[in-house]
């Protein structure tokens, strides 16, 4: 019998503008949290531009007290959980990507979202079967931008012949990557901007598809 040849690398994903558009779920969360409080909500640019940043952050840069942090993300997360499945959908290209990697590569997840959560996701979406590890907020002390998520995730995955890399869409993703020693993959088909990428990722492509394709040819 003819033996797979062995995974030479290991690529750690990026979730949100990375791999799904959750997007609507997010803001429909958001708007609900706001709601709740009686509170005018942000506009739904300044909410997206801050997609990627731990829930936690977001609401403290959109100006919410430190004393209401907690409320806002637990009513947050009761929403999202109900609604995050309906409103999610894979990006383009983004299965393909995911199972072309998995023939030469050891796969696995970073992100700020929680943990669990995203593992109903992906598994929803019919994805998590190809990755070996799921780094979630919960999971870490320090979320992305530090390297810690990074180096958990590589505490699970196996030493490999080849290169490891991180595939995201904000400078959150590459300046972890850096810091963990790891290539950074910037992609152009989630919330950050060209320039912004361009002056932090080691490589810019327009999507993981792409990158994939790029690491394994």
């Amino acid at each position: 019998m003819k033996h797979p040849p062995p995974k030479k690398h290991i690529l750690l994903f990026d979730l949100d503008g990375t791999l799904i558009d959750s997007t609507e779920a997010i803001l429909e969360s958001f708007r609900v949290t706001y709601a709740t409080l009686g509170v005018p909500a942000p506009k739904d640019a300044d909410v997206t531009t801050l997609i990627g940043y731990p829930l936690d952050d977001m609401f403290t840069r959109l100006g919410i007290p430190t004393d209401q942090i907690d409320t806002c993300v637990r009513i947050y997360k009761e929403h999202y959980r109900h609604i995050s499945r309906a409103k999610t959908v894979l990006l383009p290209g983004a299965k393909d990507a995911v199972k072309a990697a998995a023939q030469f590569a050891h796969l696995g997840i970073v992100t700020t979202k929680t943990g669990h959560f995203s593992i109903d996701l992906m598994e929803h979406l019919g994805l998590m079967e190809y990755f070996s590890v799921l780094i979630g907020r919960e999971d870490v002390q320090h979320p992305k931008p530090d390297p810690e998520p990074i180096h958990k995730a590589l505490e699970v995955l196996p030493t490999v012949t080849g290169n490891t890399y991180m595939i995201g869409d904000t400078c959150m993703d590459m300046d972890a990557a850096r810091a963990a020693g790891v290539i950074g993959i910037g992609v152009l088909c989630g919330y950050g901007t060209a320039e912004t990428l361009e002056g932090c990722a080691e490589i810019l492509v327009a999507d993981a598809r792409e990158a994939v394709e790029k690491i394994g040819s």
